[in-house]
């Protein structure tokens, strides 16, 4: 799918509000772990539910371009939300795809458990091992069998799966409730 201005132009203000609410850092931070549940990627899940993967994509990269380049300590943080919430998005593009080509498949909130549960459970496979080989390592200087020691795996876990509730609840209740749908180009990849 082409995209159009006007999906490039809704596209980029997603992002610089997904930066925003990053360098404003809108969410709870967790005062024994040092993990943020946060927003930043609510408008990523906003983009696929408005207009479908590219969209999606586009707006993950460029705002984690704009947060790496805007608040440079956080650049770690960029890419793992990226890696982290790639995998929700391509799992409600997968479904979508394969379930029916309507634009509005995720209206009905039902429709989002599947892909959103297999989305996560990938998502926690990837976030695991990134966090103590990569994350944890390079923040705290910790080496990886001192984050295992410190920060036990169902943790990082636990805040991945509240963390993907809230950016896929956030934004299906924005887009379909608040009616954000109705500036959708209404129709898939």
């Amino acid at each position: 799918m082409k995209l159009t201005t006007r999906t490039i132009a809704i596209s980029a203000a997603l992002a610089a509000l997904s930066a925003t609410v990053q360098i404003i850092h809108i969410g709870y931070l967790s005062p024994t772990w040092g993990m943020w549940i946060d927003v930043v990627s609510v408008t990523w899940v906003i983009a696929y539910l408005l207009f479908g993967f590219q969209s999606s994509l586009l707006v993950s990269l460029a705002g984690s371009l704009i947060i790496t380049l805007f608040a440079p300590e956080t650049w770690l943080g960029a890419s793992m939300k990226f890696v982290a919430t790639i995998p929700i998005i391509l799992a409600l593009f997968v479904f979508s795809v394969i379930r029916a080509k309507r634009f509005d498949w995720y209206s009905k909130p039902v429709r989002l458990v599947l892909p959103v549960l297999i989305g996560t459970v990938i998502r926690c496979g990837l976030v695991l091992p990134l966090n103590y080989y990569y994350a944890i390592p390079i923040w705290t200087g910790m080496t990886t069998i001192a984050a295992m020691k410190a920060i036990p795996w169902f943790i990082i876990v636990m805040f991945n799966v509240i963390q993907t509730i809230v950016d896929v609840t956030l934004a299906w209740l924005i887009v379909y409730k608040f009616k954000l749908s109705r500036f959708s180009e209404g129709k898939t990849e």
